[in-house]
């Protein structure tokens, strides 16, 4: 994902920076950024707080965070039971410390961003369901005055 995105920076009407570093110690000064983007990274890191709140550190107020991650599913039955089953066994193992059981779209919000949109969808869009089929795509942004 990094190459995409630093191939689609090179071509943005407006200066972007692709910059390396760990969800918990960005690279950066406080409220250095206009924007930050996450892609499938919210289900493996170790906190996602420490995560979230790191990125609500290096944006301005009124930044945003943009986000593609696969979550929890949205209602309870088999597909959220199957999800906390593989969480519970070989899933993280196998797949870099990925969660597939995480509430992401809480998490975002409860670390003081606004949606300001979001779409939920399973992926493949016609395959079979998988622990990793439900997704979300979205934006959110730091309010300017504190919290939303």
């Amino acid at each position: 994902m990094r190459a995409t995105a630093q191939a689609a920076a090179r071509s943005a009407p407006v200066p972007i920076r692709v910059v390396d570093g760990l969800a918990d110690a960005l690279p950066a000064g406080d409220g250095e950024f206009d924007a930050a983007v996450t892609a499938l990274v919210l289900c493996t890191v170790p906190d996602q707080q420490v995560a979230l709140a790191e990125i609500r550190r290096v944006l301005r107020p009124g930044g945003q965070v943009r986000f593609l991650e696969h979550v929890r599913a949205d209602q309870p039955g088999a597909l959220r039971r199957a999800q906390k089953i593989a969480d519970a066994t070989v899933w993280p193992l196998l797949l870099g410390g990925c969660r597939t059981s995480r509430d992401t779209v809480a998490a975002i919000t409860a670390a003081g961003f606004a949606l300001d949109c979001l779409d939920r969808f399973s992926f493949p869009p016609n395959g079979p369901a998988s622990p990793a089929s439900p997704h979300v795509r979205g934006a959110a942004t730091l309010p300017v005055g504190g919290t939303p």
